[in-house]
């Protein structure tokens, strides 16, 4: 049996694990996290280290062990820390604002667009022209992440449109006379 590559997953002490076959438990400071995992897979807790072994190096066991270890250590730091994405709006008239819960975004539509936060999920809007989407589930604040550029993706033209912190979109040449 190998270890997960040779890197272990540190343990904090302010978080609680409970593993039980096929599924993991992470709590911390932020909430809980739950993520079933295959049974093949052995996840050991000893010393505040976290180890995932697999049973043979097949190639489908050598898969399930990184996403494994990765899913744990997404967990643990979720719990702790928290995940968040930064968005960007470019374009004459384009904004967001926070409307209890959810948000409302003028993107150049003839209606606004209306974003609810699913549970977990919450929005920050610092600036008409910026939105944070917070919490601990890493892959469910990507997803709403995507779905909110989704509503007006950046187009190659004049660049208008919600992108990612940091994104850079290509620009295409217009018409020329």
């Amino acid at each position: 049996m190998s270890r997960i590559g040779k890197k272990p997953i540190d343990l904090p002490g302010s978080v609680e694990i409970d593993i039980k076959p096929g599924l993991i438990k992470v709590k911390g400071p932020k909430g809980e996290l739950t993520q079933v995992i295959s049974h093949d897979m052995t996840v050991k807790a000893e010393d505040g280290v976290i180890t995932v072994e697999r049973p043979t190096d097949r190639g489908p066991h050598r898969a399930l062990h990184g996403l494994t270890r990765s899913l744990v250590a997404n967990m643990i730091v979720g719990v702790t820390d928290g995940y968040e994405k930064h968005l960007e709006i470019q374009g004459v008239g384009y904004r967001a604002a926070a409307k209890g819960k959810g948000l409302e975004l003028a993107l150049g539509y003839s209606h606004p667009v209306s974003i609810e936060a699913p549970e977990g999920i919450e929005f920050e809007v610092p600036q008409p022209t910026e939105i944070v989407v917070r919490g601990i589930d890493k892959q469910k604040v990507g997803q709403i992440a995507a779905n909110i550029r989704e509503s007006r993706p950046p187009e190659p033209y004049k660049g208008k449109g919600i992108r990612y912190r940091g994104e850079h979109v290509t620009r295409k040449v217009g018409k020329r006379v």
